[in-house]
């Protein structure tokens, strides 16, 4: 299947992929919200095109930077297809950035033009980039006009002009510039990531030998689209295949997703650990452990592996009853949920990837993949241990050109064509890796041990009462950040009849004994000093991941 696709492009571009895609699949169902019509391939071809002609009369030629501001919806593909197939740069901006970041990011990437959505244009005009000509909403794909420097008349002379040169075809190479990410990373400042088509496009081929997409596969979208992960997982790659993509109006609460599982029925959906976890913590694991009786059981393992079939089978009713792809990455996914899914026989399968390998390197189909493991290097990709730092380091042709305007980073990560993954991991005799944690991360122990935050704080947040923790050192100690449920606390004080002024000395009192359970369940050197409440959530990046930098450095 991989092989023939393959022939069918003839360049690694994303502008020879939607031709290919249009002309075997141009009658079904491409891209659509929830609960309205369906835009079919043909229809969305025929969009990308006339956005095309729209940034040509505004002055946009290729190699020029276009920013892409929207929540998911189908016209955010319509915009990414539109700037790439001319050989323009994609600048996507993840909807959570804050205002000065946007502003950042277009004077950073000197953006010519922007689409954005109703939902952020407002910002635009609060502070307008002073290299920004043209502003185009997403929601309508209509010119802003109050954003919008190039004069009327300017833009009929090149409409005049695009009309006269329509049988010109924009020639896009492989190796041209694709897109210029801007990471919102867990260890500092955004970086602009600069990948290529082939780079982007390779890693949609290769993920074709690694699982079967199908045209028939309905996707439910609940990743931001500017990001990576998404962008090739949740769109580039069904799009490939003919798969049709749903997007939900709203905030994705527990609420709006149980409502839009039953709707669409997703055969497909491409998701954090977060959500699974979430699901897991808050629905599944409580209706198990219930009782004092239950939760004798549930310790039993042949007893608790029947209780997870049960509850499995209940969760694939949940995801709408016909889920045969739930695919995980951005984050290492718990042991205990994944203890859950393997005994629930749930379809799930784990990939490993950053940004800046756009973004797939490992992964392995449900039915090929190992306990703990992301799975062996995809086709294409290399990957090695370096014996020294016991690093991940990579290469493949979806291995970034660098970072944007940062050849001292580039420098620092990309040697002698190897790409330093800043993951720490090893292989097992069969080439699967297993991810330890991030070399930054890593803390020394006393006797030189190497203490991976991750697997303890994976134990830590294993308690009901626990939604998130981090673990760091503090004058050559272990302490650990604990957020807790709140909304589960203020039930059970309440049912407990407790004052609300004895809350602080119970929830004291409640981190102490969970330190103490904690430390029974790690080595002799992962031993914590000290638990500390986190009273507000912890800041995350687009996949969910902690932004340690902002708490470790205080």
């Amino acid at each position: 299947m991989g092989i023939q696709k393959i022939i069918k492009l003839d360049k690694l571009t994303t502008k020879e992929l939607i031709k290919y895609s249009v002309s075997v699949f141009n009658d079904r169902d491409a891209v659509g919200l929830v609960g309205q019509d369906m835009l079919n391939y043909s229809d969305m071809y025929s969009k990308i095109n006339e956005m095309t002609t729209l940034l040509k009369t505004q002055g946009v030629q290729k190699g020029d930077k276009v920013a892409l501001l929207s929540e998911n919806l189908p016209n955010w593909g319509i915009a990414y297809f539109a700037i790439s197939q001319m050989g323009a740069v994609v600048v996507p901006i993840l909807p959570d950035f804050h205002a000065n970041e946007v502003y950042h990011i277009l004077n950073h990437a000197e953006c010519k033009a922007m689409f954005v959505s109703s939902r952020y244009v407002d910002i635009m005009y609060e502070n307008s980039s002073n290299l920004l000509e043209s502003v185009i909403l997403v929601d309508t794909l209509e010119i802003v006009e109050d954003l919008t420097k190039v004069d009327k008349f300017k833009t009929l002379v090149n409409r005049a002009k695009e009309l006269l040169n329509k049988s010109h075809d924009d020639v896009v190479e492989e190796d041209d510039l694709l897109t210029i990410i801007y990471t919102s990373g867990t260890t500092g400042s955004s970086k602009g990531v600069l990948l290529t088509h082939k780079n982007i496009i390779s890693n949609v081929i290769a993920a074709q030998f690694v699982v079967d997409i199908l045209k028939s596969d309905v996707l439910l979208s609940i990743l931001p689209l500017a990001h990576t992960f998404e962008c090739t997982v949740g769109f580039l790659i069904p799009i490939f295949n003919g798969s049709s993509i749903r997007y939900i109006q709203k905030p994705p609460t527990p609420t709006v997703l149980i409502d839009a599982f039953g709707k669409v029925r997703p055969t497909f959906i491409a998701s954090v650990p977060l959500v699974i976890e979430k699901i897991f913590k808050a629905k599944i694991l409580p209706q198990l452990t219930k009782t004092p009786l239950m939760r004798t059981l549930y310790k039993v393992p042949m007893i608790r592996k029947k209780l997870h079939q049960i509850a499995g089978k209940k969760l694939l009713k949940t995801f709408g009853g016909r889920l045969r792809l739930y695919a995980i990455g951005g984050a290492k996914l718990s042991a205990k949920v994944e203890d859950f899914l393997v005994e629930a026989k749930f379809p799930y399968l784990v990939g490993y990837g950053l940004t800046e390998t756009s973004p797939i390197l490992a992964g392995a189909s449900p039915q090929k993949r190992k306990y703990r493991s992301t799975g062996p290097a995809i086709d294409g990709v290399e990957l090695k241990i370096d014996p020294n730092t016991s690093e991940i380091i990579a290469r493949g042709p979806n291995i970034m050109m660098g970072y944007y305007k940062d050849k001292e980073r580039t420098d620092k990560v990309l040697i002698d064509g190897w790409f330093h993954t800043g993951d720490l991991g090893y292989f097992d005799e069969d080439g699967y890796l297993y991810i330890e944690g991030r070399s930054k991360n890593v803390i020394i122990g006393s006797s030189g041990e190497n203490i991976y935050p991750e697997g303890v704080e994976d134990i830590i947040n294993e308690h009901q009462l626990v939604v998130e923790s981090l673990l760091y050192e503090d004058g050559g100690q272990l302490h650990a950040k604990v957020h807790l449920d709140y909304e589960k606390l203020d039930t059970i004080y309440k049912s407990q009849n407790k004052a609300d002024s004895t809350m602080q000395h119970e929830i004291e009192r409640l981190l102490e004994q969970m330190r103490v359970e904690v430390n029974t369940k790690v080595s002799k050197y992962s031993k914590i000093i000290k638990f500390v409440e986190q009273q507000e959530p912890f800041v995350k990046t687009a996949t969910k991941k902690i932004k340690r930098y902002l708490y470790i450095n205080n």
